[in-house]
């Protein structure tokens, strides 16, 4: 148990804990994101990078429903996780010299934040449900649905171009 945490006892601490970890990492993904914007060359990975974000500012919206909808205080935890996804794509793109190269490392990066997402909304729908809470469920199998078509967006665009183009 961390030092500020309460302890985690019943799948509704579960449910709770994960949403706040989800909050926390979305949040990051929001500040981090206009980075990615900024410095993708590829422009089909620039707009859909800019898609995400606004995307995503969307689905942290939804999150603070969710917590409001099951009578929680909206708040996240350190997800170290993500912070430990972020801080290798910081590194990985810093050491890049060829802004193609830099391009299939950002994807590369974006798909690992998007695999994250989408393990940590599909048990988040699973517990709601065998909570029954089929309301947050539904809010949250929204954005697990946006999460997965990102994912194959990122897989399409590095198919179709910056995978070939970084070679």
């Amino acid at each position: 148990m961390g030092f500020f945490s309460k302890p985690i006892r019943t799948l509704d601490d579960l449910f709770v804990h994960t949403l706040q970890d989800i909050y926390y990492a979305e949040n990051q993904i929001v500040k981090n994101l206009p980075t990615m914007v900024e410095n993708a060359a590829d422009p089909e990975l620039k707009a859909a990078f800019q898609h995400h974000l606004t995307e995503t500012e969307e689905q942290v919206h939804r999150l603070e429903r969710v917590f409001h909808m099951h009578d929680q205080p909206v708040k996240g935890v350190t997800c170290q996780a993500m912070d430990g996804i972020l801080a290798e794509a910081k590194d990985i793109i810093s050491d890049c010299d060829d802004p193609e190269v830099c391009d299939a490392a950002m994807l590369s990066a974006a798909q690992a934040v998007e695999h994250y997402e989408i393990t940590r909304y599909g048990s988040l729908i699973a517990y709601a449900i065998q909570l029954g809470r089929p309301d947050c469920a539904a809010v949250l199998k929204q954005t697990l649905e946006e999460e997965k078509s990102a994912d194959q967006k990122l897989t399409h665009i590095a198919e179709k171009g910056v995978n070939q183009h970084a070679a």
